[in-house]
């Protein structure tokens, strides 16, 4: 059999890198599932059966040869919010839809437009969102009783503040070991998921010293069922699709902003390439299936993704298997997951949240004290502080704005003058002054993006053109304007119409094939006069000198215009100026 597409290759010993490292991320994914479930408000095993259906369809129907998909931490304070608000049932109906919009998303082949969105951003929410996840993870740590989880950061500080009279010592000590186990078990044993190690470790140590003193899986949420997930088909209502819309298309949102960063992150580290259309729809059609069978929103993992590649993994069969090693787990052990410590979990997810704050980026980037800087730190204290939807469109509020405001400043407009000094008789802008400076010719380069945010350039154009009663002829230079859009053409347009109807003749050089195409459209081309147009601004020199009477240079009051402008002949304009 010839193998093909992301199998292309493949053998008895691919097979067997696949092998091993399905099983080690499987067994690393074990714990992740369980404590990402248990943050967004559900059930731990619902975590494992959407590691096991999620992860195995990321895999067979993905983009990437290597991502590992399953719950991740980012979607918790979002999967929290919707569970806390509308409840677990409405959670899958809002997983299902955003399966849905993840898979039109990759069938319209949107997945190119999401490295659109600004590095800033996705630094700010992650960020934001790695302090959520480990704020919220400081109750369990210290063992608080009582405590009520609610949907915004402050209340939450505001309930452990009160709750602080509570704190269990055991629960301290059990936590303590295993975060000392996830610190030190990647640098005694490199090759062992640190995470296991902690769970097993301080489990056990809980269960032989201080049996009773600690709450446990079980005791929160009951014994975790032994066996395989069960189909259970959504209730599907109009009022419930409508309710549920609107955190279903931020679910979706989220998925795929996080599914191709790892996706990227796996490119980087393999050197292949990934196809971000077939992700978005292989991550969808995921998001559809598990919640059949109670599972939460997954999406592309990086740390696991990640463990996938380093371990070895040549193909999609790894996150396959990785799947199925859950589901045996969950099959043969899963009881025994009842008796660990939500102490043992916490360290778990505090140490996800670190390394998944991109603190070293966050520094960075807070230190330029750029545009960038207010933009990352904007998304990172609405998105503490509000939620992620606010957070995010704030944030890309704010980049466009402050993009807006750059490219706008960079539109410029400068006039000029033959520098006959130079041997060549380019135009500068150096060779007009006070002395030298010709009223009867403005010769004016415009440079940047005519758009609608540079609108004042072409006012305070209109505006000093206007103001000159001896003007006869304006010749603008268009060959460093690359794009102009419908706004700034009906400016362009409005400008030139005015020196028209002033008697002035308006000619343009060097257009730009963009600007060149819109005006034809408008019919602004045809308006000013296809002889207007010339290539070189030589040619259009040439063509005002030849064609239209000018009197003696009103500026020095002595010398024809020719000579007082520094333009020898009209030869030499023709071979030079361009």
């Amino acid at each position: 059999m010839k193998w093909v597409g992301r199998f292309s290759g493949y053998s008895a010993q691919a097979f067997r890198k696949d092998l091993v490292s399905g099983c080690i991320v499987g067994i690393v994914a074990i714990p992740l599932g369980m404590a990402f479930a248990i943050a967004s408000g559900v059930k731990p095993e619902y975590g494992l059966y959407t590691t096991i259906i999620a992860g195995i369809l990321i895999s067979l129907l993905g983009g990437s040869k290597f991502q590992i998909g399953g719950p991740t931490g980012a979607f918790i304070p979002v999967l929290l919010a919707v569970v806390m608000q509308y409840g677990y049932e409405n959670l899958l109906v809002a997983g299902f839809l955003a399966g849905v919009f993840l898979v039109l998303m990759g069938l319209l082949r949107l997945g190119s437009l999401i490295r659109f969105i600004p590095k800033p951003v996705t630094i700010g929410f992650t960020s934001g969102i790695a302090v959520i996840i480990f704020s919220g993870q400081i109750a369990n740590f210290l063992g608080l009783e009582g405590v009520e989880r609610h949907e915004y950061f402050f209340y939450n500080m505001k309930e452990i503040f009160l709750r602080i009279s509570s704190l269990n010592l055991y629960s301290v000590l059990i936590a303590g070991i295993c975060l000392a186990a996830l610190i030190l078990t990647p640098k005694i044993l490199p090759k062992v998921p640190g995470s296991l190690v902690g769970i097993i470790v301080s489990t056990l140590i809980a269960a032989w010293l201080f049996p009773g003193k600690l709450t446990t899986i079980g005791a929160a949420y009951g014994p975790i069922p032994a066996g395989l997930p069960s189909f259970a088909p959504l209730d599907f209502t109009w009022d419930r699709i409508l309710l549920m819309l609107q955190p279903a298309l931020i679910i979706a949102m989220l998925g795929s902003i996080e599914s191709l960063l790892s996706a990227v992150v796996a490119d980087e580290m393999t050197g292949t390439r990934h196809n971000s259309n077939r992700e978005l729809i292989g991550q969808g059609v995921a998001n559809m299936a598990a919640p059949l069978f109670g599972g939460i929103p997954a999406t592309g993992a990086i740390a696991r993704t990640a463990t996938n590649i380093k371990n070895g993994a040549a193909s999609p069969l790894s996150g396959v298997i990785h799947g199925i090693v859950v589901l045996l787990i969950v099959v043969l052990f899963a009881p025994y997951a009842s008796s660990i410590p939500l102490a043992s979990m916490a360290p778990i997810l505090m140490v996800v949240a670190w390394n998944m704050s991109e603190y070293k980026n966050f520094t960075h980037m807070l230190k330029m004290r750029t545009g960038d800087s207010l933009i990352l730190l904007v998304t990172f204290v609405l998105t503490v502080f509000t939620t992620l939807t606010v957070a995010v469109q704030a944030g890309l509020a704010l980049a466009v704005i402050l993009f807006l405001k750059r490219m706008s400043g960079m539109v410029a407009v400068n006039k000029m003058l033959p520098d006959h000094t130079s041997g060549k008789e380019k135009v500068q802008a150096h060779m007009v002054s006070e002395e030298r400076n010709c009223p009867q010719l403005g010769i004016y380069t415009i440079e940047g993006t005519l758009f609608f945010g540079a609108t004042h350039v072409l006012e305070k154009l209109e505006e000093k053109l206007l103001g000159d009663p001896d003007l006869q002829v304006v010749l603008l230079r268009m060959g460093r304007v690359p794009f102009m859009d419908t706004t700034g053409e009906a400016n362009f347009i409005s400008l030139i119409q005015r020196l028209m109807q002033r008697g002035v003749i308006v000619l343009i050089s060097g257009i730009k094939p963009q600007p060149k195409e819109l005006l034809l459209k408008t019919g602004g081309y045809a308006m000013i006069g296809e002889k207007r147009f010339f290539e070189h601004t030589g040619e259009a020199l040439n063509y005002a000198l030849e064609n239209l009477q000018f009197q003696k240079c009103l500026g020095c009051k002595q010398f024809a215009f020719r000579e007082c402008t520094g333009l020898s002949s009209t030869g030499s304009l023709r071979q030079h100026i361009s």
